[in-house]
């Protein structure tokens, strides 16, 4: 999954939005962490499950990344309340589908599939297999190659 957020980061600018789904464990956060190195961010990408909302600085004049864990939001209005500068930044949400509609333009939609069975993620979870679907939309990625 690391891997896969570092390709991924290797397409990324700022005003980039990228929507991942996936159950718990599934590797969103694990993905946003191979992103964030990759981008070069400050610190380590962990969780914003507590937080909402994380900035991972990168250095002037690169845009930060955003690192948003929507689980606990229940709508579009209480996202929009964290102020997020999305033009500005990169921004990656987990648990966001549904909830972005009018944000973007143009986004990245990541979803995850752990396969049934598969244990919670753990130290080793990268070596358990996922399904993955990625789809762009808006003219941003009407040409997307990964």
């Amino acid at each position: 999954m690391e891997a896969l957020g570092a390709r991924i980061a290797s397409r990324l600018e700022a005003g980039d939005l990228v929507v991942l789904s996936g159950e718990l464990g599934a590797g969103k956060t694990t993905l946003t962490r191979g992103l964030g190195e990759a981008l070069g961010v400050r610190g380590t990408v962990t969780s914003p499950t507590f937080v909402l909302a994380r900035t991972h600085p990168r250095g002037d004049p690169l845009p930060p990344l955003v690192h948003v864990d929507a689980y606990r939001l229940g709508s579009a209005a209480e996202l929009d309340d964290l102020d997020i500068d999305y033009p500005g930044s990169i921004v990656v949400v987990e648990w966001g589908a549904g909830m972005l509609d009018g944000v973007a333009e143009s986004w990245l939609e990541v979803d995850i599939e752990r396969p049934t069975g598969a244990s919670a993620a753990t130290d080793d979870s990268y070596a358990e297999p996922r399904s993955v679907a990625i789809t762009g939309h808006g003219p941003r990625w009407a040409d997307l190659r990964l």
